[in-house]
């Protein structure tokens, strides 16, 4: 393995650690203060971050602000800081393990979403892990009597809107580069937060205060970590190890939350994980495949 794919690798692993650490930090903010609230102190940092990352760029901040979708750009802003409120509810609520079975099921909807909003072509193969991803999703979920636990429609709200966000970023990637999107993400998100977040304040007390800080400098190394891995790495390679959040998340669910994972969210994680893992494989092997055909 060459050095820079070892690094790559190193900061992937970082990136989805500290992603675990962060939700730590969210289910015990969010039992106790508005997930808004929350929301809001991230951006602030993760907005400065971005402006920052934006000005130290290639040609400075107003070739990074430069695009020709912004309407479609602050789409995206707008979806992330609304999943990110949703995760924090979610957390609080349903549990880390439970919650980030859930999540993991997004690239699942986001290659269905793919064919009529990208234009994209799934072929059976994917399809049928797809259909066997949506099975382990519902055996996560164990509807009684064919309805769901109220607290469960979070997470699954999240799911789609992290889902439609991953296409509308791919859609933006046509067109503006990586970090245009990583600018209109925190700056956009950090707007929105600052004009509903203050009807949402709170005050937290001095160690409370010190986990908010914990959790926004490690929301900005999170995302360091994460765009240096897509230096080295391509995303097929990256995108797998977001699974290994999920394992993170419950293992710290269980030791300092004592959650209990019971058995039809074990078996569902891992039905849709390996959906997960076989959809990005075969969706890498098509790109392959196309790239190849066009040369």
């Amino acid at each position: 393995m060459k050095q820079t794919q070892a690094s790559g690798y190193i900061y992937a692993l970082l990136a989805f650690s500290i992603f675990a650490a962060q939700d730590a930090i969210s289910k015990h903010l969010g039992e106790l203060y508005s997930p808004v609230f929350i929301a809001m102190i991230r951006y602030w940092w993760f907005g400065a971050f971005a402006i920052i990352w934006a000005m130290r760029s290639s040609g400075g901040l107003k070739a990074v602000a430069s695009t020709s979708r912004p309407f479609l750009q602050i789409a995206r802003g707008l979806l992330l800081a609304g999943q990110i409120i949703t995760a924090i509810l979610s957390f609080a609520t349903v549990g880390l393990a439970h919650s980030q079975a859930i999540f993991s099921a997004a690239p699942l909807v986001v290659a269905v979403l793919s064919v009529p909003l990208l234009g994209e072509h799934v072929g059976w193969r994917r399809w049928t892990a797809i259909c066997i991803g949506f099975i382990g999703v519902m055996i996560i979920l164990k509807p009684e009597g064919g309805a769901l636990e109220s607290d469960l429609l979070i997470p699954v709200l999240n799911v789609l809107g992290l889902a439609v966000y991953g296409v509308l970023t791919r859609l933006a990637n046509r067109t503006d580069s990586s970090m245009t999107s990583f600018f209109y993400t925190g700056v956009v998100g950090a707007v929105a937060m600052t004009l509903i977040g203050p009807f949402f304040w709170s005050s937290p007390t001095l160690a409370d205060w010190g986990f908010i800080a914990i959790i926004c400098i490690t929301g900005m190394t999170s995302h360091f970590c994460l765009i240096k891995s897509y230096e080295t790495l391509d995303a097929v390679l990256v995108q797998p190890l977001s699974y290994l959040q999920l394992v993170f998340a419950s293992l710290i669910g269980m030791f300092l939350f004592g959650e209990v994972i019971r058995a039809n969210v074990v078996l569902g994680s891992v039905i849709v994980v390996c959906a997960g893992l076989f959809t990005i494989w075969r969706e890498a092997m098509a790109r392959r495949s196309a790239r190849m055909g066009s040369t």
